[in-house]
């Protein structure tokens, strides 16, 4: 049975604009994205707890979510809203950060900075955003070639750390590679032709990290930028080279130990 929505509640949308949030369009008209899952879900509240615009639940909500608006809706309904083959009974209408499409830097732009370039992948996309939050990463930048981060798959794939740090998708990703490098900033490329070792990443005060597409890596645009090579090294009789995502991962955690 539904619940009646008490008076905190907005006036009910209808169930066509959730799933408009699935689609770039309809994020940027709406200003909001959705995420699945009660555990992300409060990883979005414990670093942005204004951003909740609206929690869509298939049953009563526990006291935790009681400050926050509740749209009631059937299974039937959150299946056709969800991405995930199996909804897990919970979904958060977010507040979008519109300066994700900004092609300026954040005024405060940090210490270790991600690039990711043309990475198509949405699960390895939404992954990098998470391990480079688990790493102290203040933002990251995306070509306008990657998956966008705030589509249902990115944004699962990030488990809720979506905005716990700053995000670009632009199109004018080089000027914001040489404005970095211009501030001091060593660009650090990981190439499987790099000839530098991995722990290189432990030497760097401001670092970019920058990543490349899953088949053909970096650009030779960002390579002849770089100040550094890397190459993380492998059983090449086994694997010549790691997912973008695993790869990655490495290089953030290394970048982290000098910490």
């Amino acid at each position: 049975m539904l619940i009646i929505p008490d008076d905190r509640n907005i006036a009910l949308k209808p169930i066509k604009w959730y799933k408009s949030l699935a689609t770039r369009k309809g994020r940027l008209e709406a200003e909001a994205f959705l995420i699945e899952g009660d555990k992300a879900i409060k990883q979005i509240i414990s670093s942005n707890p204004d951003d909740i615009i609206e929690i869509v639940s298939t049953e009563e909500l526990s006291p935790f979510y009681h400050k926050y608006s509740r749209r009631p809706v059937t299974d039937s309904q959150l299946h056709s809203i969800c991405s995930t083959k199996t909804p897990q009974g919970i979904v958060a209408v977010v507040r979008l950060p519109l300066d994700t499409y900004s092609h300026q830097l954040p005024d405060n732009i940090g210490a270790k900075i991600l690039l990711l370039e043309d990475v198509q992948d949405p699960g390895n996309v939404g992954t990098l955003i998470r391990t480079a939050a688990a790493f102290d990463f203040s933002g990251v930048i995306l070509t306008e070639k990657c998956a966008d981060p705030l589509s249902p798959k990115c944004v699962q794939s990030t488990a809720g750390t979506v905005l716990s740090l700053w995000i670009r998708r632009t199109y004018c990703y080089l000027e914001l590679v040489e404005e970095l490098k211009d501030n001091g900033y060593s660009i650090v490329a990981t190439d499987l032709g790099g000839a530098e070792d991995p722990s290189v990443l432990q030497c760097q005060n401001k670092l970019l990290l920058a990543l490349g597409n899953e088949a053909s890596g970096l650009s030779e645009s960002v390579l002849n930028m770089s100040n550094h090579r890397l190459r993380v090294p492998t059983i090449r009789g086994k694997a010549e080279s790691l997912n973008v995502a695993a790869c990655g991962a490495i290089c953030m955690y290394l970048s982290y130990q000098k910490d």
